[in-house]
């Protein structure tokens, strides 16, 4: 479903990412794990157009998609949940939504969308007037997420959606997710917390100082020696 051969970045004269290569297979949940600075929302940024590519190849469902956009991607069925939640604070949550369902060209009516996340996060239907800058940190991570999935999107890439959420928190939140992608959703999860991630993740990439280091099946990525002493 998604694909990235080789792809390398900057910003400016600085070289970010060198060469990374991954894939996720329609079905899977892969996680991309790292320490901070490693290249971690670098990636996002590339693989959600907002930064261009020095070189490589991007593409989504066969298709090179590397100088697209994110509203072309999001068209094409990529829900993004990007780092630190990113939502239009002055406006109430309805509309945070509605706004993610325009840009998808979601098929399906609003309102049919919204009772699919009304079953997912019955406290959104609490706070549907509500501006999204008057909400908890909790609540506001719930609502980027139920953006990113209002247009059913094929693939859903997330960065780092645990930041600054509480241990209880980040539990709930990953059983989401998990739950997400046991009905069948593609996710391509970005995420410091390897331990979190590795719990609910098929298969995983590290990445330090803009590179794959390592990569393979959730068993293999929890016996690797460098993950074990870094993260474990």
């Amino acid at each position: 479903m998604l694909e990235l051969n080789d792809i390398s970045t900057s910003y400016g004269q600085v070289s970010m990412l060198r060469g990374v290569s991954l894939h996720v297979r329609k079905g899977e949940l892969v996680c991309l794990l790292g320490p901070n600075g490693a290249g971690k929302s670098t990636t996002f940024k590339a693989l959600s157009g907002l930064l261009p590519l020095d070189g490589g190849t991007a593409r989504l469902m066969g298709q090179d998609v590397a100088q697209k956009g994110t509203e072309k991607l999001t068209a094409l069925g990529v829900g993004f949940v990007p780092e630190g939640r990113r939502l239009f604070p002055s406006l109430t949550v309805r509309e945070n939504l509605r706004l993610g369902y325009d840009a998808s060209g979601c098929k399906t009516s609003f309102d049919q969308r919204l009772e699919m996340i009304y079953d997912l996060f019955p406290r959104v239907k609490e706070r549907m007037g509500q501006q999204a800058r008057t909400m908890s940190g909790g609540e506001q991570a719930m609502v980027a997420l139920a953006r990113a999935l209002i247009g059913d999107p094929e693939l859903l890439v997330m960065d780092e959606p645990s930041l600054g959420l509480s241990p209880k928190l980040i539990d709930e939140y990953f059983d989401t997710v998990a739950r997400i992608h046991a009905e069948g959703k593609t996710v391509l999860l970005i995420e410091q917390n390897a331990e979190k991630a590795l719990s609910i993740a098929d298969r995983g990439y590290l990445i330090v100082r803009g590179q794959i280091m390592v990569e393979g099946a959730r068993a293999e990525m929890l016996a690797d020696d460098t993950i074990k002493h870094m993260y474990l």
